[in-house]
């Protein structure tokens, strides 16, 4: 069976076309040009399609019918940046791929196992349940694969870890994993909750919020333009929203934004660490969880509090533990390799 994975961020499209049997990945491509990439395929039975917010109904990989397209437009409005870029898609492959099954992979899926307390909001009831405020979570294809391939690595079942996973890239947030299942993660109803980000701010207060509507300093439509696409990494330096350039241009505006993005990483970190019992290992993917060993050591090194200590490899060859030896805690760089878990995920919900 041949999936066909579509991985639509919010500034990307990363297309892999995976048999489902052994898990390899027969052909890849970031592009938007997905007819071409579709065209030089041989078969493709099935198209996974990353969703990244399923609202309060889809709650798992279902098949893309009327019944489902109408849920997914019933969330456009949670992830403005990222479902409507997913029905553009819909639209194109199924005209491009009649044949194929259409498969919707929600992002918050993985996180449907957070117990009650970590997904509610201390709001009044009047709110939460005609309007479905809740706490979702999201990087949920990326933190599967993470705790499988960990599981691999640690030669442990997956049921029997506890994990801190960051995944850091455009997006980033962090996860507690308690035997295989999401138990805390730092995304919340959007995915612009928790933890600072390359262009988006993360969580600040919604005092500060309120009051620059109240006070008439902002608009609606520039706030959000301004929490999604001006803050974070980008906003803090005035330079550049990538890491890379971050740490070679190495001013003290770069150094700062750094500074601050590792200190809010690592404040996440501690705080959903709260809701395991023991820390079995902290992992990083992602971009530039994977990529960039400042930052891994950066974070990994302030976190002595929990166990967890720096003098981290800077070798990124290949998935591994990059702890030294000894360590009371290990610390794995793995790539993420959502396309895999999107792939194995369309495949069962077709079986």
């Amino acid at each position: 069976m041949n999936v066909l994975t579509v991985n639509p961020g919010s500034g990307s499209l990363r297309l892999h076309l995976v048999r489902a049997e052994d898990e390899k990945v027969l052909d890849s491509a970031s592009t938007d040009d997905v007819s071409s990439f579709a065209d030089r395929q041989p078969t493709i039975s099935v198209v996974a399609h990353r969703l990244v917010h399923g609202g309060p109904d889809l709650v798992r990989p279902v098949e893309a019918t009327p019944s489902v397209r109408a849920k997914i437009a019933d969330a456009r409005s949670l992830a403005p940046e990222h479902v409507p870029k997913t029905e553009a898609l819909l639209d194109q492959l199924a005209d491009l791929l009649p044949d194929a099954t259409h498969i919707v992979c929600p992002d918050t899926a993985f996180h449907e196992t957070l117990p009650s307390v970590a997904q509610t909001y201390p709001l009044p009831a009047r709110w939460r349940f005609p309007w479905n405020l809740r706490r979702y979570g999201f990087h949920g294809w990326s933190f599967s694969w993470a705790t499988r391939r960990a599981a691999e690595l640690l030669h442990r079942p997956p049921g029997e870890l506890n994990l801190l996973i960051a995944h850091l890239s455009g997006g980033c947030s962090v996860c507690a994993v308690s035997h295989g299942h999401s138990v805390d993660t730092s995304m919340g109803f959007t995915p612009l909750e928790g933890a600072m980000m390359t262009k988006r701010s993360g969580s600040v207060d919604p005092g500060m919020l309120l009051w620059l509507l109240r006070e008439g300093k902002l608009t609606v439509s520039e706030l959000e333009d301004g929490l999604y696409h001006h803050s974070g990494l980008l906003g803090l330096s005035g330079i550049s929203d990538d890491t890379r350039d971050l740490v070679s241009d190495g001013s003290a505006e770069a150094r700062f934004a750094l500074a601050v993005f590792e200190h809010r990483i690592r404040a996440e970190l501690a705080a959903t660490a709260a809701s395991l019992d023991r820390i079995d290992a902290l992992v990083f993917t992602g971009d530039i969880g994977w990529d960039q060993p400042e930052t891994a050591e950066a974070v990994a090194g302030g976190l002595g509090v929990l166990g967890i200590a720096g003098g981290l490899s800077r070798t990124r060859e290949r998935d591994a533990v990059i702890s030294p030896p000894g360590a009371k805690i290990p610390v794995l760089a793995l790539r993420s390799r959502e396309e895999l878990e999107l792939a194995r995920a369309a495949a069962e919900a077709v079986r």
